[in-house]
């Protein structure tokens, strides 16, 4: 492109970097430059912080906030990922002298919307479009007839979720259409995050803050009496290092000491029991919490790919942590698996293809879906090909790998010096070629060749009672995973609560999980009662709901007496059957409408008597 004069555009750039500039614009999206507007911002708020703080005294503790007006800041959470941030914002926004406070949406009351007159909400988006657990009840308000209207109220929306689902970031993007709607006014762009989402949340939370100190008035009290400091997610203040906290920046490499297979002989199923030695890490955990893992793509796959573009292994690419080869860059830092709308979007940017403009057409979303399913990027581009793309290009396409979260299967205070996982290895045929869980076999397959790059990612809504509550466990397959975590911990604990166990799996002979830790448990007395669902050991399938619909009066009982239940494991279907099985038990014994009981479930959601990890 021909340089571009810096007397024709007033900037201060000098022709090669207005060219470049230019050149960049030209080739993003909408919401890539809404990204790019708010990390500059916020790189530009850090560093007049720096200079701020170099020329101010220290912070004294009794530091007034520049504005009394208070800015609400609501999060909507699955696993943890919106809370985490939400709370990084609140940490910066009360360091730039702002007044912001922090609320859960399942405890925050939805009639004080009337009332708030700045807000910032940040949601993620669980399954195929629905709102976290937490924000149900506020997501349903927001769109009922009891919706306050909201003129004179500012907000912004930072909204999470995973492109590799159809409905990507919809929850946020339903809180965002709702409050305009409603008369709010936008203050800032809604940001959509996938799920490597560390650096644009950073970019949001400098943008927001920026715009709500312009319009709340951060004066000069908030620069003469504290040191306003920029703090990356997940790290320690610029210009220090943690290396004491591992995290997916920097995780903890970890030697593989035991994978066996858990399934029998003839089983359909290969679920793996795996040890990883933490001995020297300092990771510690709660039961609940998850393993986050940064695979590796399978070699195979990595070097399909590569022979397909008619590219070089050896190929030189920047990657996501420097200059690398293409096979390197293939290999760890980017997903070349699942197809998603946006990527095919961009590739079908540089292919001059027809066919591939017309399948992403808004009327061919359902046969675009259909292509991708099962489907991996090698035969998008075998079936799509672009002649002569380079490798840097294409690089450029990919977005990076993201982690894999497994749930903990072990107690920290029963084994602190090792964490077991409880992994089902994927593989499948489809569209004539074979396909593999990108983690799950790395795990079953791969895990003992090399270390695993591995953190702790704590969930803060699936954590056990007081040692004297009952709890109620409801975990088919892999989702027994936290309740054998749960009962390692109430035996090193000696609790007192009853532990009643629902499990489902396929067959009696072949895929009982970890039989006999649940049987010694039980003989023990520390497992007051298992019941189990084995689906396909008779004519008529029976799933986990069944045997809960079975024991229903016993179940209500449980809670009447004050019993936690969790439910752990498969978010499209069974999560969904044992939620109404539940509703029907509460109806069934206490008398109510399914309106009112569905009510009390979601009560005792608030209440934290209902908790649910599922995927």
């Amino acid at each position: 492109m021909t340089g571009i004069s810096v007397d024709e555009y007033m900037s201060p750039l000098d022709a090669n970097q207005a060219e470049a500039l230019n050149n960049l614009i030209q080739s993003l999206s909408p919401n890539q430059v809404t990204w790019i507007s708010g990390y500059l911002a916020g790189i530009n708020a850090g560093s007049t912080a720096g200079a701020v703080a170099s020329a101010q005294p220290s912070p004294s503790p009794t530091a007034q906030t520049a504005s009394d007006e208070s800015l609400t800041v609501l999060y909507g959470s699955q696993t943890g990922n919106a809370e985490d941030v939400a709370e990084q914002l609140v940490e910066r926004a009360q360091a730039e002298g702002l007044n912001a406070t922090l609320h859960d949406m399942l405890d925050y009351k939805p009639k004080n919307l009337k009332s708030e007159k700045n807000l910032l909400v940040l949601a993620s988006t669980h399954g195929e479009g629905d709102p976290p657990d937490n924000a149900e009840e506020l997501h349903e308000f927001i769109f009922s007839k009891k919706a306050p209207k909201l003129d004179g109220v500012r907000f912004s929306v930072l909204a999470f979720g995973d492109t590799s689902y159809e409905h990507f970031c919809q929850t946020g993007k339903d809180f965002d259409r709702q409050l305009e709607a409603l008369g709010a006014e936008r203050v800032a762009e809604r940001v959509d995050l996938d799920v490597d989402f560390d650096e644009p949340a950073e970019a949001w939370i400098g943008t927001v803050v920026e715009a709500f100190k312009e319009k709340l008035g951060s004066a000069n009290d908030a620069a003469a009496n504290a040191h306003p400091t920029v703090t990356p997610l997940h790290g320690s203040p610029v210009g220090q290092s943690i290396t004491s906290t591992f995290s997916r920046k920097n995780p903890y490499y970890a030697e593989v000491l035991t994978n066996v297979t858990l399934n029998g002989r003839g089983s359909a199923k290969e679920v793996h029991h795996i040890e990883l030695d933490t001995e020297d890490s300092g990771m510690v955990w709660e039961p609940g919490d998850s393993l986050g893992i940064l695979p590796e793509n399978d070699p195979v796959v990595v070097s399909e790919l590569i022979e397909t573009l008619g590219l070089s292994p050896d190929d030189e690419v920047t990657g996501t942590d420097g200059e690398t080869t293409l096979e390197d860059a293939l290999t760890r830092q980017y997903e070349i698996t699942t197809l998603t709308r946006p990527f095919v979007e961009a590739y079908a940017h540089h292919a001059d293809s027809e066919a591939l403009n017309a399948l992403l057409a808004e009327d061919s979303r359902e046969a675009l879906s259909e292509y991708m399913d099962g489907r991996y990027i090698v035969d998008l581009v075998e079936d799509y090909p672009i002649p002569g793309i380079g490798a840097s290009e294409f690089v450029r396409l990919l977005r990076k790998m993201p982690p894999r979260l497994y749930s903990i299967a072990s107690s920290y205070t029963a084994n602190p010096d090792e964490l077991h996982l409880t992994v089902d290895a994927l593989r499948y045929e489809a569209h004539g070629r074979t396909r593999y869980g990108v983690a799950s076999v790395q795990l079953a397959d791969r895990s003992q060749d090399t270390l695993l790059p591995v953190y702790i990612d704590h969930n803060k809504n699936f954590k056990l009672p007081a040692d004297d509550v009952p709890i109620i466990m409801i975990g088919p397959g892999t989702g027994i995973a936290p309740f054998r975590a749960f009962l390692e911990e109430r035996e090193e604990r000696e609790a007192s609560g009853l532990n009643w166990l629902f499990f489902g799996a396929q067959h009696f002979r072949t895929d009982f999980l970890y039989q006999t830790d649940w049987l010694r448990w039980r003989k023990e007395g520390l497992l007051t009662r298992m019941d189990v669902a084995f689906s396909r050991d008779q004519a008529e399938k029976v799933y986990v709901q069944h045997k809960l619909l079975a024991a229903s009066a016993e179940i209500y009982d449980w809670i009447e007496h004050g019993a936690v239940i969790y439910v752990c494991g498969d978010a499209e279907a069974m999560a969904h059957d044992v939620h109404h099985a539940l509703i029907q038990i509460i109806a069934d014994n206490a008398g109510l409408s399914e309106e009112d009981a569905s009510a009390r479930l979601k009560q005792l959601q608030k209440d934290k008597r209902y908790q649910r990890d599922v995927y």
